[in-house]
């Protein structure tokens, strides 16, 4: 049986195979050479000393042949025209990962996708980002991939609540990402390296059977006796199944509009809503790192540290305001999904090597808030905090000058209420506009952002300065309605062959917890066919 050590390093060394070896059998008492082998399983920075460190968990094995590092190997099934067909509406974490689950299980899974594949997306953001044109059906939150592709990579969950986190992993590496994902605290894959990982699933759904059609939009649901019939899409295509997954991500509103038509059980769902905060990377190296901070070198090399990143919580006035989708070394995107609005997202390539750091820094929405904002709504519409959202979306559009241009202001001046005479270098591509945000957001976000930050300012010295900049809008944090399922069988309240999945249903919040709930509902959708 391997021995567990938890060891910790100097980062220039923390990568070095021989000094891990040398600090295990100095941390299990025994000599190196009774080492026969050892496997990390957890990797994090301690830098809460003055020389930050790098902490290593690993099982050695000690005079003994290494035993298996529980990786998991998928064992997808040939199907046919004659297996059991499961529409999977959308090609985002959930959707790939229920086909390759239904796949496992012997089902034929038939993906449908708005958005475009990964090759042809990428000229739609090139399009977005260089002449502020906006693709409503392939852009940061729609195509082959989901919103994750383009959007990062991270791969932060580890609540094993949802399902088993370390077989996703494992998927993700036998797809072709790093084994690094395995056992890093804060796994990220990097949107340089996503795009080849998602082709190499599609290809292996295709293989064994599988369908994907892209540009392939629902338009029409047809449902008889509480039974979806049949689903018809944009292109002129129907398509019929024993089961409909619908899996369409947090931004797909036409979605929601046409359950809402369709007289199909929908809930509104609270989210948070806030800003984009930028600043140097160097800055926050040094706040973190102190006068280690040069020792972020080469991101490339991992003897060195990582830039860092940061995770803030605070409340104020009893309401939660939280960073978001922290990005070291990133980019700040454009992740408007319609024109007209204007809508921040970020991402980090896998070297986590450019000159910028940012965060999503956002703040709890209630019923309340959005009634005193628009009392024009009704407080039972299901669509409430959609339309609230798309409310503050297209107010930015506007105050930056209906282009994708985004509003923005200096940290320092946005905390004092005051517009910026002038904005520092940003990642953002479309271009920022200095303009006070207290005159475009609604006041119980701006108000709150503003206490925050001052809070946030005193536990990080040197993060409110007006080196720093706020972007808005941060919005799509996550889904604005819920779509009500069984908690067994995860099908939908009231319409039997129905399975509501993935985040744009409300049940999940990132590319790991996506993928999990795509599988579980896999799972159930399975046991039900079997069982009929």
């Amino acid at each position: 049986m391997p021995q567990t050590a938890l060891i910790k390093l100097d980062p220039s060394i923390a990568n070095d195979d021989l000094s891990i070896r040398l600090a295990i059998a100095k941390k299990l008492g025994v000599t190196e050479n009774l080492i026969t082998g050892f496997v990390i399983t957890k990797r994090s920075i301690d830098a809460r000393g003055k020389q930050p460190m790098i902490q290593i968990q690993a099982d050695a094995f000690i005079n003994e042949k290494i035993g298996a590092d529980g990786s998991y190997k998928l064992r997808l099934k040939k199907v046919s025209a004659f297996s059991k067909k499961i529409l999977i509406v959308g090609a985002g974490p959930a959707g790939l990962f229920a086909a390759l689950s239904l796949l496992e299980q012997g089902h034929h899974p038939m993906i449908i996708e708005r958005g475009k594949d990964v090759k042809e997306r990428r000229r739609d953001l090139a399009q977005l980002n260089k002449k502020g044109i906006v693709n409503p059906d392939s852009n940061y939150c729609f195509g082959e991939g989901g919103a994750g592709t383009y959007s990062d990579g991270k791969l932060y969950t580890r609540s094993s609540k949802r399902g088993d986190v370390k077989k996703v992993l494992h998927m993700f590496v036998e797809f072709g990402a790093s084994h690094d994902i395995l056992y890093d605290a804060h796994p990220h894959i990097g949107t340089n390296k996503l795009p080849q990982i998602i082709m190499n699933m599609r290809n292996a759904i295709i293989q064994h059977g599988g369908e994907i059609h892209f540009n392939t939009r629902l338009t029409d649901i047809i449902i008889d006796n509480d039974h979806i019939q049949e689903i018809q899409t944009e292109n002129g295509l129907s398509f019929k199944a024993d089961a409909y997954l619908l899996a369409t991500g947090h931004s797909a509103r036409d979605i929601f509009y046409l359950l809402q038509k369709k007289n199909i059980l929908i809930e509104a769902k609270p989210l948070a809503i806030g800003v984009r905060i930028e600043h140097p990377q160097a800055l926050i190296n040094n706040i973190q790192y102190g006068s280690s901070a040069s020792l972020v070198d080469d991101p490339s090399d991992l003897s060195y540290l990582p830039p860092a990143s940061y995770s803030l919580v605070q409340q104020v006035q009893g309401r939660g305001v939280f960073s978001f989708c922290m990005c070291p070394g990133g980019i700040v995107a454009a992740a408007a999904t319609e024109p007209g609005e204007v809508v921040v997202n970020g991402w980090s390539p896998s070297k986590r090597n450019n000159p910028f750091a940012n965060s999503g820094l956002v703040v709890e929405i209630r019923k309340e808030d959005v009634l005193a904002e628009l009392p024009e709504l009704d407080e039972n519409d299901p669509l409430l905090f959609l339309r609230y959202q798309q409310h503050i979306e297209q107010g930015c559009f506007r105050a930056a000058g209906s282009d994708l241009s985004a509003p923005a202001q200096r940290m320092k001046d946005f905390a004092d209420g005051k517009k910026s005479l002038d904005l520092p270098k940003t990642s953002y591509t479309p271009g920022v506009t200095t303009v006070n945000l207290k005159e475009v957001l609604p006041s119980v976000i701006y108000d709150t952002l503003a206490a925050a930050l001052v809070l946030f300012g005193k536990k990080l010295k040197g993060f409110l300065n007006n080196d720093a900049v706020v972007i808005a809008t941060e919005s799509r944090t996550s889904s604005p309605i819920k779509i009500p399922r069984n908690a067994i069988n995860f099908q939908h309240a009231e319409i039997e062959n129905l399975y509501p999945c993935g985040e744009g249903a409300g049940y999940a919040g990132g590319i790991v917890s996506a993928a999990m709930d795509g599988q579980a509902v896999a799972t159930a959708i399975s046991l039900k066919l079997e069982a009929n």
